[in-house]
This record gives C-alpha cells, structure tokens and sequence, in this order.
C-alpha cells in the first residue's frame, strides 16, 4: 500500500536514530532519475541513495570509478525534485575526497547546494577521517560505508566477502566506531558476514544498514534496478528479485513492435 505523501513529513536523519532507538527498521534503495524516484517514494522508502553504481546500471560501466561529481550531481538533482518524503543520500565519486579534506568539502558542497542533497556517503573508515571532519564541520550530513568498498575494487581485486579474517573484521569494528565518533549519522555495511555485521550494529549507537550483511543491522539498501528484475546478470546471494521488469519491458516493446509492423497502432480511437 502506498505511502500518501500528505500524511508524512520528510524523513530526517534524526527520524533515523529514532527508527533504530524503537527498533524499526530502515528501508533504503537506490534511484537515479525522477521518474524512478517519485514512485519509490510514495511507495515509502525511508531513504533514497543516489548511488555511484549509477556507472553501472546507468551508464554500463564495469566499475563505479568512471562516473563524475557533474554527473552524480545531474543525477542527485533529477532525484531530488522528485521526493517529498525520504532522506536523499548521495554518493562522492572516487577522486572527490579520497586524500584531500579540502577537496572533500569542495565537492560535498557542490553536491548539497547544486543537487539539493540531504546528505552525502563516502567510503572508507581511518584513511578519510579528516575529509569526514571537514564535511561535517560544515554542517553536512555524512553516512560511512565500511566492508566492501567498490570504489577500491582495484586495490582488492575481487567483489568477494569481506572481513572474513580476524583482523580485517576488527578494524572494520574500530573503523565503525570512529565513524560514529567522527559524527556519521549512518553507516553502510556491504558484503561481510552476518554475525560481524551484528556485532557491528550493536557496538555503534548510529543506524547500521546492510546489503549482503544479514539480517541483524537496522536497515538494507539494495540497487533498484536489480531488486526489480531489470538488471539480469547480477546475481549475488544477496539479492531478492521482487519483480522481473526485464522481461515485462521486453514483451511490451516485442507487442508494440508487432502492432506496428502489423499496422494495428494506432487504431481508431487512437486518432485525433
């Protein structure tokens, strides 16, 4: 059932700390575009991620590295004057914040003032301390992201779990409680084992959202296009399929087709 929009008010990051202090979950998906986004909206997500994996299903790159901070902006502004309701939380490309805190601000910034963005997410835990510190001093809402990172895809050389070993799975703990202490009011947890993100969630007081973390965290986030069946080849364990959008545009546009050629559209009382 949907959400009206006139019965709710936007959602804050305050609502969030609120959601995980009475322990209700958080629903997050991913949108890119306005169309995309005015429907999950009134559909009640909580929080709208405009992610960098934009430069994978939206502009068929194999890796989130090429997408720019002009197009995340491009992208993070079609989002936001579609949503009268959920958080909208936009990603920092990679080289937009990564060893430069001035940098960082820079281009959070340009994010908030020219996309009209709630908040914004970077990668990393220790490494970008100061550039977390140099957004938050200026008033901008910063959301974490710690195990899986896509933007270092390079660095580990695979999509596989991570944290599996003792060590990475402690400093992703410190890392998560620096985040909090820095200021982050969320974190993100992608692709590491189910008790470690338990683990994780119970050792911050700042909402803990999951993708391939199980079950125990405050919330998920999945990519929209791959929940509802329109990107096909993805298939991580993860991923609950709760549509098949692939196929149904297909048959529509093969049936349009076939009208068409068959001069059957448009008929009479498609005319003026």
């Amino acid at each position: 059932m949907s959400v009206h929009k006139q019965d709710v008010k936007r959602i804050t990051t305050h609502q969030l700390q609120e959601m995980k202090n009475r322990g209700e979950k958080i629903a997050m998906l991913t949108a890119y575009d306005y169309s995309m986004a005015r429907l999950i909206d009134s559909a009640g997500i909580d929080v709208i991620l405009v992610g960098d994996s934009a430069s994978n299903v939206m502009a068929g790159h194999e890796t989130t590295l090429p997408i720019t901070l002009d197009q995340m902006i491009y992208h993070a502004a079609s989002v936001v004057r579609a949503v009268k309701r959920s958080l909208v939380v936009v990603d920092l490309p990679f080289g937009t914040y990564q060893g430069s805190s001035g940098e960082a601000l820079r281009s959070s910034i340009r994010i908030m003032k020219e996309a009209g963005a709630h908040a914004v997410k970077l990668e990393g835990g220790s490494e970008v301390k100061d550039s977390i510190e140099r957004i938050l001093s200026a008033g901008i809402p910063v959301m974490g992201h710690l195990g899986l990172t896509p933007q270092s895809i390079y660095k580990f050389g695979t999509y596989s779990v991570r944290a599996k070993e003792e060590a990475e799975a402690a400093k992703l703990i410190e890392d998560a409680q620096l985040l909090e202490a820095c200021g982050c009011f969320g974190i993100v947890l992608e692709k590491i084992p189910a008790v470690l993100a338990k683990k994780v969630a119970e050792s911050v007081h700042i909402p803990i959202i999951g993708i391939g973390a199980g079950p125990d965290v405050d919330g998920q986030v999945l990519v929209m296009q791959d929940m509802l069946g329109i990107t096909q080849e993805f298939k991580p364990r993860f991923l609950r399929r709760y549509a098949d959008l692939s196929s149904i545009v297909a048959g529509a546009v093969t049936q349009y087709v076939s009208d068409v050629k068959a001069k059957d559209f448009p008929n009479q009382d498609e005319k003026y």
